[in-house]
């Protein structure tokens, strides 16, 4: 019956309306000036990279938006499962923390929007979450990252990769080390090794010497809405990006594109891209991956794409040019105003390298 279910999935705050990245906890440090010991390096995630479809066309990977979020409930078992079954090939998720310190697989740091409890993650233990369900039908509940992994070390499923969206509003230190834990103590079944499936998404530069203390040898992508800020990442190699998809269409966008592709080289993906219009725009970019709502849209768009075709004078429409210009300016202006604790642009440079220690 699931197949069948058609769940009223739970609104999620627009980036137009609320950017994440100026309202969650942590957020005053984003322009904190890291040292990255000497000897850090963060392997190419080659993985990501777009492929070529069965007509041999480079084509962006299809990223499942906390698992099929457009038909299921987010962040769920049977969301992600579906998303495989619709012809995605990697995962995208979140992930927090709970008060004995499991890592679970959850957008919000509240229960309330997905399980109708007002109590944040960290407040409760696993025993107390792992009977919860969600609002929304089929009612499923908050799986944690060892149960994910467990899925995707199923054989058939070794080719298929995770995202893992690391938030601002977790202890930067103890949700690292505790990701690391997780992966480390993981029955892989599946041949290849969680260092070629998984990447850490991360907001902050703080996190990348994290990243490499607590999971060396995976590799890390930037995700964020202001491309001045994520510029600073190209200071380090191979970490990727992994940017709102209006902010690469707005002004400076094609720039950083460009840059990405032809100069640094580095892997480029879209959040969130839930039209055709907006999909046929990524595909015509060459980006790598775009991370979607629904991924049979997306699978949908690439087969029915006509690479020889004109593009309009206006790709995505007025009304989705009026938006994207409102979540410009408004980004834009956010950071202005808080341009004391999100110096965007900082003169000297955010990340620095550390002496290496003999």
């Amino acid at each position: 019956m699931a197949d069948d279910l058609r769940a009223k999935t739970s609104p999620t705050p627009r980036p137009a309306i609320i950017p994440p990245m100026v309202v969650q906890p942590g957020v005053e440090k984003l322009d904190s000036p890291v040292l990255l010991p000497d000897d850090s390096e963060f392997p190419i995630p080659t993985f990501t990279t777009a492929k070529l479809d069965r007509r041999k066309r480079r084509m962006p990977q299809c990223i499942a938006h906390r698992g099929y979020k457009a038909r299921y409930p987010e962040n769920t078992m049977l969301a992600f499962e579906k998303a495989l079954e619709a012809g995605a090939v990697a995962l995208e998720t979140d992930v927090h923390i709970t008060k004995d310190r499991v890592v679970v697989l959850s957008h919000d740091a509240t229960l309330k929007r997905c399980f109708g409890q007002k109590d944040k993650v960290i407040e409760r233990t696993w025993d107390e979450i792992k009977d919860l369900r969600t609002l929304a039908a089929p009612h499923e509940h908050m799986p944690r990252l060892k149960d994910l992994l467990d899925y995707l070390s199923q054989p058939g499923l070794e080719d298929i990769w995770v995202l893992l969206d690391i938030k601002l509003d977790n202890d930067a230190d103890d949700i690292m080390r505790l990701i690391g834990t997780t992966i480390g103590e993981s029955d892989l079944a599946a041949r290849k090794p969680w260092k070629q499936r998984v990447v850490l998404g991360i907001w902050a530069a703080k996190y990348l010497p994290l990243a490499a203390k607590y999971l060396p040898g995976f590799s890390v992508m930037h995700i964020g809405f202001k491309l001045s800020y994520a510029r600073h990442f190209f200071d380090v190699p191979d970490v990727g990006f992994n940017m709102l998809l209006p902010m690469l269409m707005a002004p400076g966008g094609a720039k950083f594109i460009r840059d990405c592709q032809e100069v640094y080289h580095r892997q480029l993906l879209a959040w969130t891209v839930n039209d055709k219009d907006r999909m046929a725009w990524c595909i015509r970019r060459k980006l790598d991956g775009v991370i979607t709502d629904d991924p049979s849209m997306f699978v949908e768009a690439c087969e029915t794409h006509d690479e020889y075709s004109r593009e309009p004078a206006i790709p995505v429409g007025f009304r989705a040019c009026v938006e994207i210009l409102r979540v410009y300016i408004m980004i834009s202006a956010l950071f202005w105003l808080f341009r004391r604790r999100l110096n965007p642009t900082a003169n000297s440079a955010l990340i620095g390298k550390a002496p290496r220690r003999e």
